[in-house]
């Protein structure tokens, strides 16, 4: 199983980035746009695993997501990696808050203490809404800054829970499923 562990935004809010990213589609770049449904920020990528990890993987996230209080998560601006010029991925970023930072650094040493890989990159919160290949001539994106950075968009979301998902690749394109969904803290702690 090729396993993840994600954030999911509401279906309104997806339908929202999705309103604001029509410019983008429209203008022809050479991408292939995501569906809405398949918006999510990745907090860390687990890779094909043998599905007798998923217990570890589930206990690991809960462990993690009771003692993590929901939070907010500011989702805006339009960007690119690994350059708004030549991009591969087009994205809407997510504010790196506190909570988000800490979040994403107690699940990676938690998984760690298993086994798991540590991410060695900087952490670059985003929900991914398109793909573009590699070999696109020079040229075949201008104009994409200008027209990414002149999009107005801003939403603010509550994070309740933290999601195991499950990719399932075709030549479509990749499709998502959530195999386990684990609740963050709701309540206040007893040392306010």
């Amino acid at each position: 199983m090729r396993l993840f562990i994600a954030l999911n935004v509401p279906d309104s809010e997806r339908e929202r980035i999705h309103e604001a990213a029509q410019p983008l589609r429209e203008a022809g770049y050479p991408v292939r746009w995501l569906d809405p449904e398949s918006y999510h920020l990745t907090l860390k990528f687990l890779g094909n695993l043998d599905p007798d990890r998923l217990p570890i993987i589930e206990k690991v996230v809960k462990r993690v997501s009771d003692a993590t209080r929901a939070f907010p998560l500011v989702i805006e601006g339009f960007g690119a990696f690994p350059t708004i010029r030549r991009p591969e991925v087009l994205w809407v970023g997510a504010e790196p808050s506190p909570a988000l930072r800490c979040l994403k650094q107690d699940l990676e040493w938690g998984l760690a203490s298993h086994g798991f890989g540590r991410e060695t990159r900087a952490f670059h919160p985003h929900l991914t809404v398109g793909r573009s290949s590699v070999d696109e001539g020079a040229g075949a994106f201008r104009g994409l800054d200008e027209l990414a950075a002149g999009i107005e968009y801003s939403g603010t979301v509550d994070v309740r829970t933290v999601d195991i998902m499950r990719s399932h690749l075709s030549r479509e394109g990749a499709r998502y499923s959530t195999l386990a969904r684990i609740p963050l803290l709701s309540e206040p702690s007893g040392d306010e």
